[in-house]
């Protein structure tokens, strides 16, 4: 079989169709692998609609994929075909998610361990990438491992998460955690209570209280705040969390900053703003990044790390259009959407 079924993007905002086409021959260092899992993200329903991150149409999207290797690219050591991996996907034709086979490279891919099932694999790229680059890459902090000497290392250090229910929230909660940071505090919908206290938040703020309680809703929690993660990054937020920042703090959010150069740094405080992206290709995160799927599959496996909530969609590359459509419509709270290249 020379040929696999693909989810195209026509044009620029346009409609989703499946298609027949190639399936690519793994290069130097690359596997190929056959996709029984891709998760959405909301920065698919915002490529589709604002016309970024595309070179060309009819393209191909999706940036988490779950399945088996099936070739191997010369110089490949780290995997064999059969096995069982997950990997962040690429915009392109030949590295999306959205199809039924896909390239991978092999230093961004990890083998999923007997624990976790494809749906649950699929939901860890990106969403784990995205704060782990803030934490290990942007912040400098020690990875929790053994080795480097890091789990646990914070012990003590407050830390803020902005959007805690949000695929990278949760992930960032589970970080933090690893990392030993406490307490860990969070805004969610109260609903979400429970789940996010077993990932590892000490604290639960109500994402619907007005913004100006925010300051004194973490006051009553700590009076100092070094790190702040903003999984949501409304402007207006950004500059609350940033108040609320110790001087010398680092904030870290998930779309560029929007507090004015002139606030930053009128009075000196030292405190640091950036953005965090998860996209594999930026320069100057893929070493740190191989590390982390190097690692990635014990922490599965021993539950340093979890998988999110999901659901599968129906209809397998058909269902993904009405997926989108529900995150972008904000109808999505806690959970990540599923859908199986091959039904």
């Amino acid at each position: 079989m020379s040929t696999q079924r693909s989810l195209l993007l026509q044009g620029p905002q346009g409609a989703f169709v499946v298609r027949d086409r190639p399936i690519p021959e793994p290069g130097p260092g690359e596997i190929l692998v056959k996709i029984y899992a891709a998760a959405l993200n909301p920065i698919d329903w915002k490529v589709r609609k604002y016309n970024v991150h595309l070179s060309s149409y009819p393209a191909i999207l999706g940036l988490d994929g779950a399945g088996d290797v099936v070739k191997i690219g010369e110089g490949v050591s780290n995997f064999v075909p059969g096995d069982k991996v997950f990997f962040p996907g690429v915009y392109d034709s030949k590295g999306a998610t959205w199809q039924q086979y896909a390239l991978a490279d092999a230093e961004f891919a990890a083998k999923i361990p007997s624990n976790i099932s494809y749906d649950q694999a699929t939901t860890i790229p990106t969403g784990l990438t995205t704060p782990y680059n803030a934490f290990y890459q942007g912040w400098g902090l020690t990875l929790p491992t053994k080795s480097a000497g890091g789990l646990g290392k914070y012990a003590g250090t407050p830390i803020l998460v902005i959007g805690g229910s949000s695929a990278v929230g949760q992930f960032a909660i589970q970080l933090a955690k690893a990392s030993g940071f406490s307490p860990i505090i969070t805004t969610s919908s109260l609903k979400h209570t429970d789940h996010l206290k077993s990932f590892g938040a000490t604290h639960i703020l109500n994402r619907h209280n007005p913004l100006s309680t925010l300051a004194g809703d973490v006051a009553k929690i700590t009076s100092t705040l070094p790190y702040a993660y903003d999984a949501v990054a409304l402007p207006d937020a950004q500059q609350a969390v940033y108040d609320l920042l110790s001087d010398g703090g680092k904030l870290a959010t998930v779309l560029p900053p929007r507090i004015p150069n002139s606030i930053r740094t009128k009075e000196g405080d030292g405190k640091v703003v950036h953005q965090v992206q998860a996209m594999r290709t930026i320069p100057g995160q893929e070493e740190k990044l191989a590390e982390g799927y190097r690692n990635w599959t014990e922490w599965l496996q021993t539950g340093l790390i979890k998988p999110q909530p999901l659901e599968v969609l129906p209809n397998g590359l058909n269902g993904i259009a009405d997926g989108l459509q529900r995150l972008e419509d904000d109808k999505i709270s806690g959970i990540k959407l599923v859908a199986h290249p091959w039904d």
